[in-house]
């Protein structure tokens, strides 16, 4: 598939997929056929046996200022029902390999939504996270309310969400946000470096942690607890376990077939 709105690199790096938001004069604000072309290409790369891992990236100006309120600002409450908008979010919480925002510069609005339904967030210097639809009397809707509060706590959600406020990324490394903050120079060579920490081990054994951190965020400790054990045992069923486990025996490197 062509797209307008982003570049998708299915072999950026040896098993690792780069989709990098290509709006540049709107700040890579979030219209509907951008994320029409994310879910497009996440849905294409969880399907490619030899892409272990995905990095979300803008460019060193801004992740994504938002959504594009040109696109919203006559809709009403119908309109925006029926559009359904958030069902291409959903599919980005379904893509069973691991997605890393690799973030700099504006990191707003629907642009912080994304980047939290992301796995992993490595930022730069000079990210800035925030959620302003406050200021155009609405309120986030993908996520925004509930990922914030879960990440950082109510006090500073509450205070981000009603008032509009940004934070550094130092901010929002202090607050458990991201995982971690470099130059601005080396943000994406930071997301790549975690993605090849992950693409290494078995593409099984991640997936099934992935579902189960995500379950723990979702869900309460009975449930999480019975859905990480189920995985648990899964992970016996694979030949990456037992090549794991002989290699280490062994003394040597483990080979991972994803099988």
């Amino acid at each position: 598939m062509n797209y307008e709105f982003i570049i998708a690199e299915s072999a950026f790096q040896p098993h690792i997929a780069l989709i990098r938001l290509n709006r540049p004069k709107e700040l890579n604000a979030l219209n509907l056929q951008l994320m029409q072309e994310i879910k497009h290409a996440l849905l294409t790369f969880d399907q490619d046996d030899n892409v272990r891992c995905i990095i979300i990236t803008g460019n060193e100006r801004a992740f994504a200022a938002g959504a594009d309120i040109k696109q919203m600002e006559s809709k009403t409450a119908i309109d925006m029902l029926k559009i359904d908008q958030f069902e291409t979010w959903d599919q980005i919480r379904k893509t069973k390999k691991p997605i890393i925002a690799a973030v700099s510069g504006f990191c707003l609005g629907g642009g912080c939504e994304l980047a939290m339904t992301c796995d992993m967030i490595v930022a730069s210097e000079t990210a800035k996270f925030g959620q302003p639809e406050i200021k155009l009397a609405i309120m986030p809707g993908a996520g925004g309310t509930q990922r914030l509060s879960k990440a950082v706590g109510k006090a500073l959600a509450m205070e981000m969400v009603l008032t509009g406020k940004f934070i550094s990324a130092e901010e929002a490394m202090d607050a458990g946000l991201i995982n971690r903050v470099v130059p601005e120079e080396l943000y994406l060579d930071e997301a790549i470096k975690l993605a090849n920490e992950i693409a290494v081990q078995s593409p099984v054994a991640v997936r099934l942690a992935k579902e189960s951190v995500l379950k723990a965020f979702d869900s309460g400790l009975q449930e999480g607890l019975h859905f990480e054990r189920k995985n648990f045992y899964m992970c016996f069923a694979s030949e990456d376990q037992k090549e794991g486990m002989n290699a280490f025996v062994e003394k040597r490197k483990p080979n991972f077939t994803g099988k």
